[in-house]
């Protein structure tokens, strides 16, 4: 029998072409994220889901179904925290994500964010776009170098450590990282015992941990605190990693120098006191978002269903 399979968001071409080989595809075509209905109609009249950020697949979603046809969601992203994994499993369904393509596509995004804000490359572009700026002059938006500067890194998976190699051999960084276990790199790291302890020797912290329970407000006042206040602050994470009225607060009190924001608490909600900030540079959730990654990520999703329909365990499960 022919297996439906639903997608939940519009994918590049190629990777609906290869999921349409595998059975009948459904492709929702509202780019926001499902409601609880959809995601309930979904499990009951699809064998196989591909959902992606934003698709809350909750506890209460499986409960609410009377009875669960689906038996695979397969997450289009690396990070899987929308999805309740303990409960999709207790319903008999297996989970699996797209870890790998999302890589240098994050890290570079961390790259962009930390050169401009530093370098307020942002608020140029809005003073020319705006037809203020008056001319060069020796002293005109003076920004942060950061070569050879401090960099802390949180969290040194493979996008950690792929943002430590760029600032490392592309900006002569000192890299320090904090994470749950130690990493044997080919160059030279300083790993720190505490959060505070990095932050306070940071001259930019950047943030790369997975999103979930485990990390939810993990950067603080606290971290803030620690931070010096010539230091920038990145994310490329999740949004709800960072406590975001923390970070307006350290902001205002000028605790911090500045920050580079590609996600925050309440997506797509951008608080207006960030908004208001020069010194903030705002980005849409870039992270991944170039044809070639997409496109990886999504036939990544479409291998570990291929996988899964032929009786195996997916590659990428979790």
């Amino acid at each position: 029998m022919t297996k439906k399979i639903f997608i939940s968001r519009p994918l590049p071409k190629a990777v609906l072409s290869a999921a349409a080989l595998l059975g009948d595809i459904t492709v929702r075509e509202d780019t926001s994220a499902m409601t609880e209905d959809e995601m309930v109609d979904s499990l009951v009249n699809y064998d196989v889901v591909l959902p992606t950020l934003g698709d809350i697949y909750s506890e209460r979603i499986f409960k609410s179904c009377k009875k669960i046809n689906a038996k695979l969601l397969a997450n289009f992203g690396v990070g899987f925290n929308h999805i309740d994994v303990k409960a999709a499993n207790e319903h008999g369904i297996t989970v699996s994500n797209t870890p790998g393509a999302v890589t240098d596509a994050t890290a570079d995004i961390a790259i962009a964010l930390m050169l401009m804000c530093c370098r307020r490359t942002s608020e140029g572009e809005r003073i020319v776009r705006s037809n203020k700026w008056e001319g060069w002059h020796p002293t005109q938006m003076l920004g942060f170098h950061i070569s050879n500067k401090k960099v802390g890194i949180v969290g040194m998976g493979n996008i950690g450590q792929a943002i430590a190699r760029r600032c490392h051999f592309g900006f002569g960084m000192q890299v320090g990282y904090f994470s749950r276990s130690p990493k044997n790199l080919d160059y030279p790291v300083d790993r720190y015992g505490s959060l505070t302890e990095l932050a306070s020797n940071s001259d930019i912290l950047v943030i790369s941990v997975p999103g979930g329970s485990a990390t939810h407000h993990l950067i603080n006042k606290d971290i803030f605190s620690a931070m010096q206040p010539h230091s920038y602050f990145v994310n490329i994470a999740r949004g709800d990693v960072v406590k975001e009225i923390d970070l307006i607060e350290a902001l205002q009190l000028n605790q911090i120098a500045g920050a580079g924001l590609d996600v925050y608490e309440h997506e797509p909600t951008v608080p207006k006191d960030l908004i208001s900030m020069e010194n903030v540079v705002l980005l849409p959730h870039l992270g991944t978002a170039s044809l070639e990654v997409r496109t990886g990520m999504g036939l990544m999703a479409v291998e570990n269903i291929k996988y899964f329909l032929e009786g195996n365990e997916p590659p990428n499960l979790v």
